[in-house]
């Protein structure tokens, strides 16, 4: 029995979803402190946090405070009280050209709570389950 030609494929087309374009959107309207320059690493800049209730997303764009890009978050480093990040630098941007206590900025909308990141507090009292209040009903 033919197939057609089709092979195994059936039903929709072939191949797969298609990738997420993210297109560059520029500089946000306001950008906040996000840390200082420690020291370069390895072609990248190593910052320590100013703001120590928030995160950096990954691969958050870096700017200075004119609202340029300098580079992207690449890893985020150090425990919950004391977090630094390093930054993967820009087209043409050097990490050894900046000074020590440099800030660098982030916008906004680039930011997670600490909270994220913290152990959640365990629930107390009440019942806090399906099955639990299955079991309520059947053994009342």
């Amino acid at each position: 029995m033919s197939r057609g030609g089709r092979g195994f494929s059936r039903g929709r087309g072939g191949g797969g979803r298609g990738g997420y374009q993210q297109r560059d959107m520029g500089p946000p309207d306001t950008v906040l402190e996000m840390g200082l320059f420690v020291h370069a690493v390895e072609d990248e800049m190593l910052c320590t946090s100013t703001m120590p209730d928030k995160v950096p997303y990954f691969n958050a764009p870096i700017y200075l405070q004119n609202k340029s890009v300098i580079g992207k978050v690449d890893e985020i480093l150090g425990p919950i009280n004391e977090v630094y990040f390093s930054v993967k630098m820009g087209e043409g941007i050097i990490a050894s050209s900046f000074k020590k206590g440099d800030k660098v900025y982030i916008g906004g909308d680039k930011l997670l709570p600490i909270e994220r990141f913290l152990p959640k507090p365990k629930a107390v009292g009440g019942v806090t389950s399906a099955y639990a209040i299955c079991l309520m009903y059947y053994y009342d």
